[in-house]
């Protein structure tokens, strides 16, 4: 197979990771010479540089070791960017202080391109006194709106928008609210949401007891734990969050359960980490290490995975060396713990080339089997380390090795550290790979089953011409290669037919011999009943699972991407649906409103002029003008008002305008108006744009115009997959994979 096994691949080592000058002239000429910078920049802290780069880069070769894309993206480069990739942020102090101390740490951090995850759980309830100020608490969940107001505005490196986790205790007085909340389709927005279970709040959920919600030591109220995890259920089932977290159980394991207490993920849930952790993330490319695929004597090269994990720890090791941090408290936590999170991907693809079926008995003791192995390798390696560098510098022998993952390794491995300590404290984990394995070909992505064969990505090119590329799944390819049209085996299945069962089993697996967590979503079907729907995070908790996130396609949460549909589905409409084939005529005389704007950075008011045109009994927006004496804004806003006026005369559902509008930010800093925090002048055009909308009736409410114009997909009638359209290149298909949703089209993901 050639060096990049599909055209989506190059096109995503161009666009996210292939290092260019500032005029946007390549630096890396080849995909080799990323690998090389990384190597080396990897290699500089060594004692010998030249023979671990030469090492690292071999690791690198062939996509077989995928450090994460900030790793892939930063190394060797000189920028000022962090190369983990997201952090747990520090304890929140219940004070208007303490908040807003929070706040600032979580913008400096989403600045240098980190996701942040929080517990909002330390904040007192709605309506609990404020001493002092003859107040009411509004409650956690009025802040939280405040730091998604603050994640909307940042920009984080490698053009992708910050991404943010919260957690909240399922004791907490405002839990009802917390698993509520996004089902307001414009709130909260840029979190994903997750519940911290405990062990008693699951022994009183199987009792059928009552449950108290407390916080500070005070009871505020009482309630029956079933009926609270029928809210959360009910929530997951029909709104896809929150997700669910056993918190217990990730504390119980914990190799430093001596020296912290995690109370937070990062967004994707694959970390559990302390105040000021942050998540270092690498995959080991299981589709590359299978000989003989499809054959009798098709294998996993066992001694290459050996040898590919142990290169990888060290890799991984020396980031903690050579990455930047947002903040002094980042780095002292990384440098005192120095954890790594090493997983894997393709292993869906690998079991396709083995003969064996996702989510089958062999498949399950497989991944139990290959898990393990990369965990003993990771910490014998680690304990090498240790021998040659030092531990960890909160290592404690005895505290580590009565653990309770400690406790079922093997007793070699157990040796090995008594006798030389631990570089790492934590090894392994499995992190969302949607881009990166986009990058290797198009391989399954982390432990999750081939989403699909194949699907078809529509390419714009630089002439304005469309064609369609066909994307394959890299085992799928490999079995063309070799068998060409012949029909797939039974145990070619994909995520389209497995039972939620299949996958809690795989997750179960592996989490057997991952010491931190997993990222994986475990797909139902629509039709699923509510009470099997229950039952399946009941069993990911019996199965010894960290966590469950599901996603179940629904009217509320839109389809993950259809393959093989005849038909091109229509667009979501959320305004009037009208759709024009010629611009409407002007009529002589129009009713609107005339709006004033005041930008409180701008020395003169803007003032917004928008007339509509009532169109099959409904009014809709025909044209706007805008209009300063700041001669500054001259040029933009009289372009902004040709284009604008020329969208709106197409027809259509031009909501989209409004939200395209409402994203930009300036880089120089926004304003706050009206008790929120505008991004740029043009996002406050937007609003006004919007509010226009909802007062004529074009749109129900605030957030609820289209993310992308829907005619621009609409240019013929080739076959299309269904699901949301993606916010970076507008095509629909955007799937719910790893936590995240991600565009197959260009690669794009945005969790939250």
């Amino acid at each position: 197979m050639a060096l990049f096994a599909a055209p989506i691949a190059e096109q995503i080592w161009d666009m996210k990771y292939r290092l260019k000058d500032p005029t946007g002239q390549p630096v890396d000429a080849t995909v080799e010479d990323t690998w090389r910078r990384v190597a080396r920049d990897l290699a500089r802290v060594e004692a010998d540089p030249a023979m671990w780069e030469d090492r690292f880069q071999a690791a690198l070769r062939d996509f077989r070791f995928l450090p994460a894309g900030r790793i892939l993206a930063g190394a060797g480069t000189g920028r000022s960017v962090t190369l983990f990739n997201c952090f747990v942020m520090g304890t929140i102090r219940d004070s208007m202080a303490g908040i807003f101390d929070a706040l600032k740490e979580a913008a400096l951090t989403m600045q240098q391109g980190g996701g942040i995850g929080y517990d909002f759980s330390t904040l007192r309830p709605r309506g609990a006194a404020v001493q002092g100020v003859a107040a009411d608490a509004s409650g956690p969940l009025s802040f939280m709106d405040v730091w998604d107001s603050m994640c909307r505005t940042i920009m984080s490196a490698g053009s992708r928008r910050g991404a943010m986790m919260a957690t909240m205790r399922c004791d907490h007085p405002d839990i009802a609210d917390f698993i509520a909340a996004k089902q307001d389709s414009t709130r909260l927005r840029m979190f994903n949401l997750s519940v911290l279970v405990t062990d008693a709040f699951m022994q009183a959920v199987r009792e059928d007891a009552s449950w108290d919600l407390v916080f500070g030591g005070q009871v505020f109220r009482t309630v029956r734990a079933g009926d609270l995890w029928d809210q959360i259920m009910r929530a997951t089932y029909d709104y896809a969050e929150p997700g669910v977290i056993f918190i217990d159980r990730i504390n119980q394991q914990n190799n430093l359960h001596y020296a912290e207490t995690i109370s937070a993920t990062n967004p994707c849930g694959e970390q559990p980490l302390p105040p000021y952790g942050a998540c270092l993330l690498g995959s080991v490319n299981l589709a590359r290490l299978v000989g003989d695929p499809f054959t009798p004597q098709a294998r996993l090269d066992m001694a290459e995975l050996d040898d590919l994990v142990r290169v990888a720890v060290r890799m991984m090791d020396n980031v903690v060396d050579v990455s930047r941090f947002p903040l002094p408290e980042q780095a002292a936590e990384a440098q005192a713990k120095r954890r790594i999170g090493l997983g894997v991907t393709g292993l869906a693809d690998a079991l396709l080339m083995l003969g064996l079926r996702y989510g089958s008995p062999d498949a399950v003791d497989w991944t139990r089997a290959v898990t393990r192995a990369i965990a003993r390798s990771a910490y014998l390696a680690s304990a090498d380390l240790a021998r040659e560098k030092g531990a960890f510098p909160l290592f404690d022998r005895d505290a580590f090795l009565a653990s309770a993952f400690m406790g079922r390794m093997d007793a070699d491995v157990r040796e090995a550290v008594a006798r030389h300590g631990i570089r790492n404290a934590l090894l392994t984990s499995i992190a969302p790979t949607g881009t990166i394995s986009l990058y290797a070909g198009n391989v399954s992505s982390g432990i999750e089953p081939v989403f699909a064969p194949a699907y078809t990505r529509r390419v714009l090119q630089k002439d304005g011409s469309v064609t369609h590329e066909e994307v394959v799944d890299y085992a799928v390819r490999l079995w063309r290669d070799l068998h060409g049209e012949a029909p797939f085996p039974d145990h070619f299945v994909n995520a389209q037919t497995l039972a939620p069962q299949d996958h809690v089993a795989m997750q179960a697996a592996a989490q057997e011999w991952v010491d931190s967590s997993i990222s994986k979503t475990i797909n139902c079907p629509p039709d699923i009943s509510f009470d099997a729907f229950k039952d399946v995070y009941l069993l990911a908790w019996d199965l010894g699972c960290k966590g469950c996130t599901t996603y179940r396609p629904n009217d509320v949460t839109g389809s993950v991407l259809s393959v093989g549909e005849a038909s091109r589905p229509e667009p979501p409409a959320s305004g009037t649906g009208l759709s024009m084939a010629e611009p409407l005529g002007r009529p002589a005389t129009l009713e609107g409103a005339t709006y004033k704007l005041r930008w409180p950075v701008s020395e003169h008011a803007i003032y917004i002029t928008i007339n509509d045109v009532v169109q099959d009994g409904r009014r809709r927006p025909f044209e706007i003008f805008i209009n300063s004496k700041n001669m500054e804004h001259f040029a933009w806003t009289v372009a902004l008002t040709r284009m604008i006026s020329a969208v709106f005369r197409r027809g259509g559902d031009v909501s989209f305008v409004v939200e395209e509008l409402k994203a930009v930010f300036d880089p120089r800093g926004g304003a706050w108006m009206e008790g929120r925090y505008v991004p740029s002048i043009l996002a406050a055009i937007g609003g006004v744009i919007e509010r226009h909308m909802i007062a004529i009736g074009f749109l129900a409410a605030e957030g609820l115009g289209l993310k992308s114009d829907p005619r621009a997909d609409l240019a013929d009638d080739t076959e299309r997959p269904l699901g949301p359209a993606c916010p970076n290149c507008g095509q629909y298909g955007m799937r719910m994979n790893e936590g995240c949703m991600i565009c197959p089209s260009c690669g794009h993901s945005k969790c939250g």
